[in-house]
């Protein structure tokens, strides 16, 4: 497995983490199979999304905020309630296959990490399975 970490920037930031992500599936020498991508946080995720536009991510994130506001109560003492909802609504992990060396995603797609409770350092984990045939 592989450990790659990321620091965000901001409270709520997406970042795309394809090429760190493809260049853990170059360096391995996994040529055909599946990477899996999983954040041991629980106030972050990973997404599979457009990242072609940036748009599309600023569209994901007043979104997520329109959901889960800042500003209502939350029984969870320590302040971020939100950023546990969100994560748990993008999810922990995404699974990519790899073809040729490559990760296979669509022409727009892109790998995010999604923070909601940063900046912070976040570990992204990679775990590559190849082939057996």
């Amino acid at each position: 497995m592989q450990r790659i970490i990321i620091r965000t920037k901001t409270k709520v930031h997406f970042r795309d983490v394809t090429p760190e992500v493809q260049k853990a599936v170059q360096s391995s020498g996994v040529e055909n199979g599946v990477c899996h991508i999983f954040v041991p946080h629980t106030t972050a995720g990973i997404t599979l999304n457009e990242h072609a536009d940036p748009s599309v991510m600023d569209d994901v994130r007043e979104r997520l905020e329109a959901l889960v506001p800042e500003n209502i109560h939350y029984q969870h003492a320590e302040g971020n309630s939100p950023a546990h909802v969100k994560s748990s609504m993008m999810g922990s992990s995404a699974t990519v296959f790899i073809e040729n060396s490559r990760l296979v995603l669509g022409t727009w797609q892109g790998i995010f990490l999604c923070e909601f409770d940063g900046p912070r350092d976040r570990t992204v984990m990679i775990k590559l399975i190849p082939d057996r045939g």
